[in-house]
């Protein structure tokens, strides 16, 4: 890390949100026909623009979505340094699972009336934040993104079955490793350090996240992103 603070998280209105290719905008809808509550998973590997994925459907669809990240269940940087993994965070033992698939049954039955509180990660921070989130009950589409949302082992296996529909972003990937690079040298990391880690522990995730795409409803390649 550098001596300087790492800035915080851009807000959404900073940046110009691309729309939403006609082809997942169209299953969008047909998603939401059924009605009720409905959830769909945005996976990938790091870097590959999950949460830019999710910023493009919460925008067609405004306030009838609400994207609930699965990166608010990271252990606290305080617990990664105790149990000896902070050398390797992002990795799916780094993660409270349990504790996402507990929020993700309740998000698919919501109680009339009631708001469900969802974490989020604080890159800044290096910290998840709790009840962050809000998603009232009557919001029809819950939007949740992350690495391993595919994932049969480290406690991810009961996700995809709570999805009612997963989408896998694979852009190119030296797109995906210059958008890590970079994003570690605006949280503080020096440019070597950057690559380490890009080429390191966010490989190594990669390798893994890489054969879950086989149980994606859609494969959201190149032709697909904005």
């Amino acid at each position: 890390m550098t001596g300087r603070p790492p800035a915080p998280d851009p807000a959404p209105a900073d940046h110009a949100v691309v729309p939403l290719a006609p082809a997942l905008e169209r299953r969008l809808h047909a998603l939401l026909a059924a009605g009720g509550r409905r959830v769909l998973g945005i996976a990938g590997a790091p870097g590959a623009g999950k949460s830019t994925l999710a910023a493009q459907v919460a925008a067609t669809l405004g306030g009838a979505c609400v994207v609930v990240p699965m990166d608010g269940f990271h252990l606290a940087q305080s617990e990664l340094e105790r149990i000896g993994r902070a050398d390797r965070k992002g990795a799916p033992d780094t993660f409270d699972a349990d504790g996402y698939v507990a929020l993700l049954r309740r998000l698919r039955d919501p109680a009339p009336g009631h708001v469900v509180y969802a974490p989020e990660y604080r890159r800044d921070l290096r910290n998840p934040v709790a009840g962050a989130v809000a998603v009232p009950a009557d919001v029809p589409l819950v939007v949740t993104e992350g690495n391993y949302l595919l994932l049969d082992d480290h406690g991810f296996g009961p996700v995809a079955g709570l999805l009612d529909e997963s989408w896998f972003v694979a852009p190119p990937d030296d797109l995906r490793l210059a958008r890590l690079v970079a994003r570690h040298e605006r949280y503080g990391k020096p440019p070597a350090a950057a690559l380490a880690w890009s080429t390191g522990p966010d490989a190594a995730n990669a390798r893994l996240v890489a054969p879950t795409a086989a149980r994606a409803d859609v494969v959201v390649g190149p032709d697909l992103l904005g």
